[in-house]
């Protein structure tokens, strides 16, 4: 299997409590993966993932459960996501929460990556296991797209249900459409284009039950600094646009700076860009241009504050510089946004 990463330990901890509710003991299948029982608990523990598969395959063989990922679901809670779970319910809405997964995912683990189209109709939040194999795949698969909704329900303390829910794979023999319906509330459609949870724009401005400002800064900058910890094995760029996302909290970073912490000079920095076809500025204006969207849509803050947080020494600068990237100026661009 290609090596795809790792993935906290803590994210294994529902599989393994599903496994003991089934009367299997997990511990000889966590020893023979390297792991004592009391590291799922530990939230800078990572186990790689083809060890992830080696202990999935096993407790998977040894439950017999059929849609042992699907039921798995029903024991996840914030810890299951590293800080990404205590990020997502410090947000102010569901669509904040969701807006959180794609940029930090990766604090949970490499099994899979996420992304969201929206329209003004419909949302689908999509997720692609990078474990190919064929039963592996279903089971995490399934796992994910059931512990969002679960959870989403828990943050949001409701027992909303989507419109929909896509899985690509065909539905397993020796199973039945009563029993996905009984988790998702919903019709559950198999051999889709892809697997996603699919919904109305409107069930994004749920309110969440535990919504603290305050506390979901604290948690980005420690996920912001944690990120930067696991990126050695990615590009230049993105270890680059890492960086500035932490520096741009005290104010634009100057690139000596920025250049220094790869211990490299600013020539040096800018030829290695060049090779992977970009540029500092390039990288800044992409990370400016991510945040100011962000803000816009899913924040208050006056456009002077946002200038301002992004390093923008005047507001008309922020203006000029928004406009070139999106063909709207920041009030055109809120205002068209939040529109029904």
């Amino acid at each position: 299997m290609q090596n795809f990463g790792s993935t906290a330990v803590a994210a294994l901890l529902k599989f393994v409590r599903h496994a003991q509710q089934l009367g299997v003991d997990p511990q000889p299948v966590l020893h023979s993966v390297g792991l004592d029982p009391e590291h799922l608990n530990q939230s800078n523990q990572r186990l790689s993932e083809e060890a992830v598969a080696q202990l999935l395959r096993q407790l998977i063989e040894q439950t017999g459960d059929p849609l042992f990922g699907l039921h798995s679901a029903r024991y996840v809670q914030p810890g299951s996501w590293s800080v990404l779970g205590y990020i997502t319910m410090n947000c102010a809405t569901l669509g904040e929460a969701m807006a959180r997964i794609v940029p930090f995912e990766k604090l949970v683990g490499d099994m899979g990556t996420s992304r969201i189209e929206a329209s003004a109709q419909q949302v689908k939040l999509i997720w692609n296991c990078g474990h190919q194999e064929g039963e592996l795949n279903r089971h995490l698969v399934e796992s994910v797209l059931a512990s969002w909704l679960l959870y989403a329900r828990w943050i949001t303390d409701t027992q909303l249900s989507p419109q929909a829910v896509w899985f690509s794979h065909a539905r397993p023999s020796h199973t039945s459409q009563q029993q996905y319906q009984a988790v998702f509330d919903c019709p559950v459609l198999f051999g889709q284009d892809c697997n996603a949870l699919l919904t109305v724009p409107t069930m994004l401005t749920l309110p969440l039950r535990q919504a603290d400002p305050k506390l979901l800064r604290q948690f980005e900058e420690h996920a912001l600094a944690l990120l930067a910890g696991l990126d050695n094995d990615q590009p230049l760029p993105v270890r680059v646009k890492n960086s500035l996302r932490l520096l741009l909290k005290e104010g634009l970073p100057r690139k000596e700076r920025v250049a220094e912490k790869f211990a490299m000079t600013v020539r040096t920095l800018q030829r290695h860009l060049q090779l992977a076809g970009t540029s500092y500025q390039q990288i800044l204006d992409e990370l400016r241009q991510e945040l100011a969207e962000d803000y816009l849509l899913r924040s208050d803050l006056p456009i002077q504050a946002i200038a301002s947080v992004l390093g923008f020494s005047e507001t008309r600068s922020f203006h000029r510089s928004f406009k070139s990237w999106t063909g709207l100026t920041p009030g055109e661009f809120r205002n068209h946004s939040t529109q029904p």
